[in-house]
């Protein structure tokens, strides 16, 4: 006979250390759970300080402020006769956890610790925590006096143990726990425990999203049972967008899917599930073999349950069906998120708006674009009745409490700036791409010369050394050539930031703060260095700093249609240039010329630099059969050696690179993802010898295909 049960998990857009405002956020999906008849609830991983706080886990007040949330949690009985779960940081024997505490009717169960934590990548848990390494093991912890004077408890149990109702058993693990060769839920799931739940603090990647749903499905797909995954959504106040995507599994069927780029604070996910499934599924012998010899927990009784008993069965419910998991394009995906991670980033900051140098190339274009989808994803927000968002982009704009945007271009016009800052370099079609594209999304445009500005600088290093730096076009030196670009890139980035602080005011918005500066350098360009430092590319905030521009031309094609925007095919097919040099009948400056790689080519250098961990020798054999069909031996150890030349003199611009949405694996951000040094010898001299070995003995023997590699 079915024994149904409706459970619930949630995905909620906290902020490091907001505690007050976490606070609410956890109550009001609890709230809703219950709404939904839900009798567990589930909730993301460090949801009351947030997952994002850093090196403030060290602080002693962040346990201290997350106790005192977490008692007027308990303690309001709007959270009573329902089963939580909630993530928060507990010191234990002075030491640091990162935990998880679930509790019942103001009273505290169990508090489980994170067994495995996530220590790479952009992730550095183990500065911060301790691991329970002691899987099984479970010893006593002595409550705060706070939470003993309001659950009437001394005690409750720490540690890796389970939760056992009176018609089922809940096991949990931890979010990179899931991602382990021996991860708990296998152990849980022969121990008899039928409902798993994951807390998470998983962020968004580019193509990672069917890496993570695998993993979830396979957990009960293999071993059976209910799985509860819970993430954080939106920016905690770093460069990381976590996408959400709560999830609940049945066997490895999805019956609940949540939104993985929303602009909702608060989703709560729920699906009706039938416990009667799981132990038909799990009727298998090698099951019931292995689980003689698996681990035992300590199981923590409680007299509820979280279904209705066969006496009280009720024919009116019915269970969740099964349904396809929602992927998106890469291209949605590059919209959506970065857009998203804007929205949080002004909202949070207190700003009035952005402003971006608009170049009328396509890196600007591409940023300039997904403003423009997030005032998108705003006006649909307030047009479907989010309260929050409306009430967010009134104080944003200072309209009003009546005041309710009529069309993304309207919200635009109010918080978007965008700046033509041209010079005799320039080029007329760059300047009429950025005007028509800046009237398409309702963008405040301002177009300027800056010449004079130019001019007046290098007139003062000239009445300073007596030289005038000329461009090689004109017979000048590679140094003089490369100094004239950069003032030109310099200062504009002093103008952006002057713009920025007083265009509010020349509007007549005098009580409202400054606008965010947007950079505009992608992954590829980063990686390389082709970009100068201190340039326009420095600001605060770089929506597309992590993302490739194979893959931004992508989105621009996808953004051309989607949005009706037609101005779009014009940026796809014009050659990306810096236009910083004269133009010439005989020369037009051209970024890969100027790179001497294409922007296919240094995405798939940087992957074998970062994600496959080579070093110029190894990148260069694996390029041998990579590109066997498109460059020589002798091409491919050229573009190998520059590639690590220029990787290697430019990665002191990476210690100022602007914060950059994180997007990809190869990302180069110094500040975090990437921690390689930035004064490196960029001979390399003895893989270069390496390489040159390998040329020789492929010219001795005449074709790879006979050669031998040491």
């Amino acid at each position: 006979m079915p024994h149904y049960i409706t459970l619930a998990t949630c995905a909620l857009n906290q902020w490091a250390l907001d505690f007050e405002g976490n606070r609410d956020r956890i109550l009001e999906s609890i709230i809703q759970a219950k709404k939904k008849h839900a009798t567990l609830r589930v909730g993301p991983e460090l949801e009351i300080p947030g997952y994002g706080c850093l090196d403030h886990f060290l602080e002693n007040d962040v346990y201290l402020h997350s106790w005192e949330m977490y008692a007027s949690i308990i303690s309001d009985e709007r959270t009573h006769g329902i089963l939580l779960d909630v993530g928060i940081p507990v010191m234990h024997k002075s030491r640091r956890y990162n935990c998880r505490i679930l509790s019942y009717d103001g009273k505290i169960l169990l508090i489980r610790p994170k067994i495995v934590l996530a220590n790479d990548g952009n992730y550095r848990e183990m500065r911060y925590f301790t691991p329970w390494l002691k899987t099984q093991y479970v010893e006593e912890f002595v409550l705060p006096r706070m939470i003993q004077k309001i659950t009437g408890q001394i005690t409750v149990r720490f540690g890796d143990a389970v939760i056992s109702t009176l018609d089922t058993c809940i096991g949990a693990e931890t979010c990179e726990e899931l991602f382990t060769p021996q991860a708990p839920h296998i152990s849980l799931a022969l121990d008899g425990a039928e409902i798993f739940t994951n807390s998470s603090g998983s962020h968004h990647e580019l193509r990672k999203l069917d890496i993570r749903m695998a993993m979830i499905t396979e957990a009960t797909r293999k071993c059976g049972g209910i799985y509860l995954y819970s993430n954080q959504k939106g920016c905690d106040g770093d460069r990381l967008y976590y996408d959400g995507c709560a999830l609940i599994v049945v066997n490895g069927k999805v019956v609940a899917q949540g939104a993985q780029f929303s602009m909702d604070d608060v989703e709560v996910l729920t699906a009706t599930v039938d416990l009667e499934e799981v132990r038909a599924y799990r009727a298998l012998i090698s099951h019931g073999l292995q689980s003689r010899t698996s681990p035992i927990f300590e199981r923590i009784h409680v007299p509820i349950e979280l279904g209705p008993d066969a006496i009280n069965f009720d024919i009116s419910i019915s269970p969740s069906v099964e349904r396809s998991i929602k992927y998106y394009l890469p291209e949605e995906e590059i919209a959506y998120g970065p857009a998203c991670w804007l929205w949080d980033y002004l909202r949070r900051c207190k700003g009035s708006g952005f402003f971006i140098p608009l170049s009328g190339g396509i890196d600007s274009c591409a940023t300039s674009v997904i403003v423009h989808i997030m005032c998108w994803m705003v006006f649909k927000a307030c047009e479907q009745g989010n309260l929050q968002v409306r009430n967010d982009i009134q104080k944003i704009t200072n309209m009003g409490d009546e005041w309710s945007p009529s069309s993304p271009q309207e919200i635009a016009d109010k918080i978007f700036h965008t700046c033509y800052m041209g010079t005799k370099n320039s080029s007329l079609e760059t300047r009429t791409r950025a005007k028509e594209l800046a009237h398409k999304i309702g963008s405040y445009h301002i177009d300027l010369n800056m010449d004079a500005l130019v001019t007046a600088t290098i007139s003062v290093f000239e009445v300073a050394t007596g030289r005038k730096p000329v461009f090689k076009v004109f017979g000048g030196s590679m140094i003089e050539n490369l100094a004239l670009q950069n003032i030109q890139a310099r200062l504009r980035m002093v103008l952006a930031y002057l713009f920025a602080q007083l265009l509010p005011w020349t509007r007549g918005k005098t009580n409202s703060g400054g606008l965010l500066v947007l950079g505009s350098a992608n992954v590829d360009e980063q990686l390389r260095g082709y970009l100068t430092k201190y340039d326009c590319s420095s600001a605060d905030i770089n929506p597309i700093g992590g993302i490739s521009k194979t893959d931004l031309i992508r989105f621009i094609v996808w953004a051309e249609k989607e949005f009706e925007l037609p101005i779009l095919k014009e940026f796809i097919d014009a050659t990306p240039t810096a236009e910083l040099e004269p133009i010439t009948d005989s020369h037009v400056q051209s970024d890969e010329a100027d790179m001497g790689f294409t922007y296919e080519e240094l995405s798939i250098l940087g992957r074998l630099r970062k994600i496959d961990k080579c070093g110029p020798y190894s990148m260069f054999i694996k390029l041998l059969h990579i590109w066997s069909d498109r460059k020589s031996p002798e091409e491919i150890a050229d573009k190998v050696k520059r590639f690590f030349w220029y990787y290697s003199v430019n990665r002191h611009k990476q210690t100022v690179s602007t914060p950059s949405y994180h997007a990809e694996q190869y990302s180069p951000d110094d500040n975090r993802f990437d921690l390689r040094p930035f004064l490196i010898d960029p001979r390399f001299s003895w893989a270069r010898q390496k390489i040159d070995g390998v040329l020789a003995k492929m010219k001795t023997d005449g074709k790879l295909s006979t050669m031998s590699i040491d």
